[in-house]
This record gives C-alpha cells, structure tokens and sequence, in this order.
C-alpha cells in the first residue's frame, strides 16, 4: 500500500492538470496522471519524479466509461487505497446554438460530465472503505454565468456543480467531501488562440487585472484536497480574478 495520500488528476498531460498535478506532488501526494496520450504524461511524470515526487503515467479515453472505470479500479488495487479525484479533463466545440450539431454538443457532455460522474462513481467505494477522500471537479465561470457560443460547454460544466452537491450529500458521512472550483480566465493552450482583443476584454472586467495560472489553480486545489479542508464541502470556488464574484 502507498504511505502517501493517493490522488487521480484525469487531463493531467497540459495547462491546469498539469500544474494541478505538480502542486498535488509537491504536497507529498503521490500521484496518477491520467490523458490520452502516453507521450505528453510521461513528460509530466518524468519532470515529477526529477523534483523528488511520486508519479505515474496511465493514458486513458476519459471518454470510454468502461477504461476509465477500469484504471481507476487497478490504481486503487495496486496502491491500496484512493484518496483524491480531480476531474479536470475537458474539450470545448464552441459554436452558436443554432449551428450547433447533436454530435458537438454530446461529445463535450461526454468527456466533461460523463467522464466525471464515471470517476466519482468508481473512487467512491475505495474512498468510503478509507473513510477519507476528496473529489474536486473543475468546472468554469462559463458554467456559472454562461457564454456565448459555449451552450455545450456551459452545460457541462454547469452540471458538474450539482453533481457534487449530490456527491457531497451522498457520501459525507463517510470523510468524503466533494467540491467545484470554476477558474475564469486562465493562461493555457486553450485560451492561447483567442484574438488579443478578447483577452483585454476579460481582463478589464475583472477586479484583478491579469491573467491566471495553472498554479493559481492548483493552490486552490491543494487547500480542498488537503486533511485540513474536512469541514469543506458542496461548495463551488470560483478562482477567477473577480470576473464573476459568485
């Protein structure tokens, strides 16, 4: 069994899971990197474990329930124990709603609920045994104010504040908490390809005039991931500059 605190970041290989999974490794947690390509994790894990921490690389579909379901349930039976789920892996298909295909809005439901409501579903007996755990979803200011051209996205990530509600609801009288933090504007691969005008835009609006982090991020999730944050849960923490103030 692992002496340290075991935790899953799913979207783990770039931007925000990345550094999520830095931080959460730094914190002496001994991380699970999971995304689809093999090649960008082993990068991840490999700067990791330079930096003295524990890591491993698992590529999965987070869009396939069944290899999902399936890596979970071996991380948890080769390390003895589960005790922290991000679900941070996501996709946008940006479009306005009237030109919005069935396949673009599923696709995103897909990989940015379903794959969280299958993690949840899988750590959640490990975690109850342990009688300790702690499931973060990452959601977006987009899911909490809207977006437009973003009906998919907004929806998902919108979802993911009730899932853990319910979540927390469920299973708090077990040491499991579940919480939502929602960044807003934040530097990444994503947001790199918006025109420059709509980054000022963003920027002006908020009360704290720059761009976020990964890391920003990342600090928010190591306080809910940590033992001090037991009295913590249901709540959505939006890490965003004050663009929403929610």
């Amino acid at each position: 069994m692992s002496e340290k605190r075991v935790a899953i970041i799913t979207g783990a290989s770039r931007g925000i899971g990345r550094a999520i999974a830095h931080r959460l490794a730094a914190d002496g947690r001994h991380v699970v990197l999971m995304a689809r390509s093999q090649g960008l994790l082993d990068e991840v894990e490999k700067a990791i474990t330079g930096e003295g921490g524990q890591a491993i690389a698992m590529a999965v579909d987070v869009g396939d329930s069944a290899a999902l379901t399936t890596a979970i349930e071996s991380v948890a039976s080769e390390l003895g124990r589960l005790d922290i789920l991000v679900n941070n892996a996501g996709i946008t298909r940006d479009g306005l709603l009237m030109r919005m295909t069935d396949e673009d809005f599923d696709e995103v439901i897909k990989v940015n609920l379903r794959s969280a409501f299958v993690a949840c579903r899988a750590v959640a007996r490990p975690m109850m045994r342990g009688r300790f755990g702690r499931i973060v979803n990452i959601a977006s200011t987009s899911g909490v104010v809207g977006n437009a051209g973003q009906v998919n996205y907004a929806a998902s990530k919108a979802a993911l504040v009730g899932m853990a509600r319910s979540i927390a609801r469920e299973l708090g009288g077990k040491g499991v908490t579940a919480n939502v933090i929602a960044p807003g504007f934040i530097e990444t691969d994503m947001t790199d390809v918006l025109p420059e005008e709509i980054k000022k835009g963003i920027i002006s609006a908020q009360a704290i005039r720059r761009p976020g982090s990964g890391d920003d991020i990342a600090a928010a999730v190591s306080y809910v991931t940590s033992d001090e944050a037991g009295f913590l849960t249901g709540q959505l923490i939006c890490v965003d500059g004050g663009l929403t103030m929610c």
